[in-house]
């Protein structure tokens, strides 16, 4: 919901006239009016949009507003960590190229003092250098032949060891994968890009080859889907998504087509799944939790409130709803213009919980402990805010 922006009829004309009068005599507390009107509408049409949702930002100073006693996290300042150099060690995925001293060895006289002894240091001096290249790089192998003049027998070269009878190997599905689903690159972007570079890709061919790289690794992703359902907490949500052909059932009376996201921790560990098709993220996720042992206490389902995403299970299995916080706390701030005085109130009560759980996330405390944490500080805040 967006706060929507005051109307003002603006008539130029007149707007001069009254620029034009003001060069001789005062202006008229009218004129005066419709010039103050016309600038602040201005300045609202030019002004950036709001960035950032931190409370401090979002709420200006209210007549009649006491601010919270207890400090927020979001208003506390921390030095945020990981903006300086990649040191050597953070490029994992470089070659790695070892050169010897060409003068000395190990066990040598040291050419300074000419006393001691060198040894090998255990870190080496390490140098970074990175050169741009293709996503996908062809080689074109070129086989000699040779044709005999009197028989017109032909004789090719041997193939070179290891190049294999595929045009297309692993790794090219798995690059071009990576880059469609892990980095979003659309197919024809990436053939644009590969023929600048002088190497043809046409789209048609990128979704064979992954295609086809997908069923081999279709036993790998109903793994996934199992171990997701015994997650402790399951995050879902969808979003609408074009599909140019969707094989549909005839009694199907359904036209949208969803990309669902499920999210499953446990034991620190994440597993993130996609589903396309006509189904919503709750439904996908009960298909998900179709496969979740028995055994296993009732998950924590975390989504916004939209009834879409509750999973509509068979009859003895639980889950725990737990809807998000951070959504319902949008809607305050996307109003606060509108109702300052009563947002400021539930920003900064929500700021208090917001708090907590910075101070739970900075002791280190374990699942349950946190739990504990907040149903003794939290808890009271949430009773009095509902009040």
């Amino acid at each position: 919901m967006k706060r929507a922006r005051r109307r003002v009829d603006v008539n130029l004309q007149e707007l001069d006239e009254v620029l034009d009068q003001a060069r001789q005599a005062p202006v008229s507390e009218p004129d005066y009016q419709k010039l103050k009107e016309a600038l602040h509408t201005l300045v609202e049409l030019l002004a950036p949009s709001r960035s950032t949702e931190k409370t401090s930002t979002v709420l200006v100073e209210t007549p009649g507003a006491t601010p919270s006693q207890e400090g927020s996290s979001e208003t506390q300042q921390h030095p945020r960590a990981g903006h300086g150099r990649n040191s050597a060690a953070a490029f994992t995925g470089a070659e790695k190229v070892s050169i010897r001293h060409t003068k000395l060895h190990v066990g040598d006289r040291c050419p300074e003092c000419e006393k001691g002894k060198v040894y090998s240091q255990k870190e080496p001096k390490a140098l970074v250098r990175i050169v741009g290249q293709a996503p996908l790089a062809a080689t074109v192998y070129e086989l000699e032949r040779l044709r005999c003049n009197t028989c017109g027998q032909v004789f090719t070269a041997e193939e070179p060891e290891g190049v294999g009878p595929e045009k297309y190997d692993e790794s090219t599905a798995a690059m071009i994968a990576q880059l469609k689903y892990g980095c979003g690159v659309p197919f024809y972007r990436l053939e644009k890009l590969e023929g600048s570079l002088g190497v043809p890709m046409p789209a048609a061919t990128q979704w064979e080859i992954v295609e086809e790289a997908a069923m081999i690794i279709k036993p790998a992703l109903k793994e996934l889907i199992r171990q997701a359902a015994q997650g402790e907490v399951l995050h879902n949500d969808d979003i609408s998504m074009r599909v140019l052909r969707l094989a549909r059932e005839p009694s199907d009376k359904r036209t949208g087509v969803f990309t669902s996201g499920i999210v499953a921790t446990n034991r620190g560990r994440k597993i993130a799944l996609y589903f396309t098709g006509r189904q919503h993220a709750g439904e996908n996720l009960a298909e998900v939790l179709k496969q979740r042992t028995a055994e296993l206490r009732p998950p924590i389902q975390m989504s916004d409130a939209l009834s879409r995403n509750v999973p509509k299970l068979p009859g003895g299995v639980e889950i725990m709803v737990a809807n998000c916080l951070a959504h319902g706390r949008r809607q305050f701030v996307e109003i606060v213009q509108n109702f300052p005085v009563n947002c400021r109130y539930v920003l900064e009560m929500l700021g208090r919980v917001y708090s907590h759980e910075a101070e739970a996330r900075e002791r280190g405390l374990t699942a349950m402990e946190r739990l504990q944490f907040h149903q003794q500080h939290s808890g009271p805040v949430m009773d009095e805010l509902h009040r």
